[in-house]
């Protein structure tokens, strides 16, 4: 069969976005964040002790675009940026559907996920801010690994808190952060004060990206030198990630694609929220007519189980109070593979869009998202992170949907990372071990 134009469409180094779209300059419901003592809004003043001033400006920013320091954008290429948009064709012809499913690469970072967008934005900012250490949290270890392996670049310390289940699911995660320098750290610990107390309450945890959270900004309100980034759910994240989502839409410009459907994971919101927020936009002035749905996991369904009000964005109640979709910051979900979508709430920004009725939402149980990654890797010979495989389920079944009515829909969804750090994930599956993951 010849080589189809749509097969892979790229995009040159030079057409790597300059600019990063913030969906907060057009959602007129986004409610601030409230000060934790006072219930008022938030000051810049309030994040300050664990955030660097550029990080705090743009997590306030309603600006639409906000220009990418020429540092981080030549970086970026070193990041496999652009990224590819690829045409699922053997997965089409596995599925007998009259649907185009195209799919985003994010695995094929070095970093093996889409983290690195922000991780290079964030230690930029922080090293020319005068920071010499970083603390952060990390599920499954996408985001420890990524900020682990900029922060090299900028010559900055990187101390992890890995979520336990996944420290010890995951080893091979911890052994890259440390080929990369970093400290990583079970979460709970014994190394804050927060740690130790979760680890006497409930010495078996499996732990939880909330508490992980609370251990880092623990340690970094204690030294002037040393600041906290998030791999998720602020604005900024979501601001930083954007690259994908432009870079996707002049892909498809390009190759004259016009989506049905978008499709993307969620737990914080960085990645779903990198590739549709640009899609958003499109969708607001009337340019482009589709469904954009959030596909999250039936262990942390926070968009379709929870509810709508502010909450701490970690389980220790020392972070601002964020209006999100939530479940309660004192929730720890099942431990499961897709430990970067583990977690209590949503992103303020994912969460208004979806209030407004602009995104929709699905959930899946553990085990059918790894049928849907085997099915993938299978077809298209690429093994997905148990995160990215709750993106593969959704687009097989709208792919089904369109076999079952005969319509030639789009599909287009973000593969946001690999798994070949997440083998042991797979192979419970085909053992016919793996557990479901369902609150009920």
């Amino acid at each position: 069969m010849a080589i189809p134009k749509d097969a892979r469409i790229t995009l040159s180094p030079e057409e790597i976005p300059k600019q990063w779209y913030n969906l907060a300059a057009d959602l007129d419901n986004l409610q601030p964040p409230l000060n934790p003592a006072t219930r008022e809004p938030a000051k810049p003043e309030d994040f300050a002790p664990i955030f660097c001033k550029p990080i705090i400006e743009q997590e306030g920013s309603t600006k639409r675009f906000i220009d990418i320091p020429e540092e981080v954008r030549d970086n970026l290429i070193f990041l496999n940026r652009p990224a590819p948009l690829q045409r699922a064709y053997r997965l089409e012809q596995y599925l007998k559907t009259p649907a185009k499913i195209y799919f985003k690469r994010e695995d094929m970072s070095p970093l093996g996920s889409h983290k690195g967008n922000t991780a290079l934005a964030q230690a930029y900012y922080n090293a020319e801010s005068g920071i010499h250490t970083l603390t952060t949290e990390t599920g499954a270890g996408q985001w420890g690994t990524a900020l682990s392996m900029v922060s090299n670049i900028f010559d900055i310390d990187t101390t992890v808190f890995m979520v336990k289940g996944s420290y010890e699911q995951k080893p091979f995660r911890k052994t890259l952060m440390h080929m990369y320098g970093a400290k990583v750290y079970a979460s709970p610990s014994e190394y804050t004060e927060f740690g130790r107390k979760i680890l006497k309450e409930h010495p078996d945890t499996t732990g939880s990206l909330g508490i992980a959270i609370s251990e880092a900004c623990e340690m970094a309100v204690k030294d002037e030198g040393t600041c906290y980034s998030l791999g998720s759910v602020l604005n900024h994240v979501m601001l930083h990630q954007t690259v994908i989502g432009q870079e996707t839409k002049e892909q498809m410009a390009k190759a004259e694609i016009d989506p049905d459907y978008i499709i993307a994971c969620v737990g914080g919101g960085s990645n779903f929220g990198g590739f549709a927020f640009p899609m958003l936009y499109e969708k607001m002035k009337g340019k482009m007519d589709c469904e954009v749905l959030a596909v999250e996991p039936k262990a942390a369904p926070s968009l379709t189980e929870g509810s709508f009000e502010y909450d701490f964005g970690d389980t220790a109640g020392m972070t601002p109070l964020l209006m999100m979709y939530t479940l309660g910051h004192d929730f720890i979900p099942k431990g499961i593979h897709a430990g970067g979508l583990r977690y209590h709430g949503m992103s303020p920004l994912v969460s208004a869009a979806y209030d407004k009725g602009l995104i929709k939402a699905v959930s899946y149980d553990q085990p059918d998202t790894f049928e849907a990654g085997v099915t993938f890797a299978k077809t298209e010979g690429i093994v997905p992170a148990p995160e990215s495989c709750h993106a593969v389920k959704a687009a097989i079944d709208k792919a089904l949907e369109c076999k079952k009515t005969g319509e030639e829909k789009t599909i287009v969804f973000c593969l946001s990372g690999h798994g070949l750090i997440d083998l042991y994930g797979y192979e419970q599956y085909i053992e016919g071990t793996l557990p479901s993951s369902s609150v009920q």
